[in-house]
């Protein structure tokens, strides 16, 4: 189901993925203990901020990509009974993506 939302200026509406069950030591942690993921996919954007001179400054995101942000960042929302978070630009900390893969792994 699509989500029919727009973000406003330099907001960003983004869905949490999940983490996996289960450790490298096969202990599997139960849902009250976990803590809710820090990386997410960016559902959809907003326009962009405007500077001083009312020129639009597009986002560095789009729609697809990968994102971790910060643990206390965002505001939650339920939409459909789905659950998403929408953040400012400045919240998101990293995007993770193909190039920055292969960046990292080329040491």
């Amino acid at each position: 189901m699509a989500v029919n939302i727009t973000p406003l200026h330099d907001r960003v509406l983004v869905r949490r993925l999940e983490e996996k069950e289960q450790v490298k030591g096969g202990i599997i942690i139960p849902d009250t203990a976990k803590e809710k993921p820090q990386e997410g996919e960016v559902v959809a954007v907003g326009a962009g901020k405007l500077n001083e001179k009312g020129d639009r400054i597009p986002l560095d995101v789009k729609a697809g990509d990968r994102i971790l942000f910060g643990k206390y960042s965002g505001n939650d929302i339920k939409i459909d009974d789905e659950e998403y978070m929408i953040l400012k630009e400045d919240e998101i900390l990293a995007k993770i993506g193909g190039s920055a893969k292969a960046a990292g792994g080329k040491r």
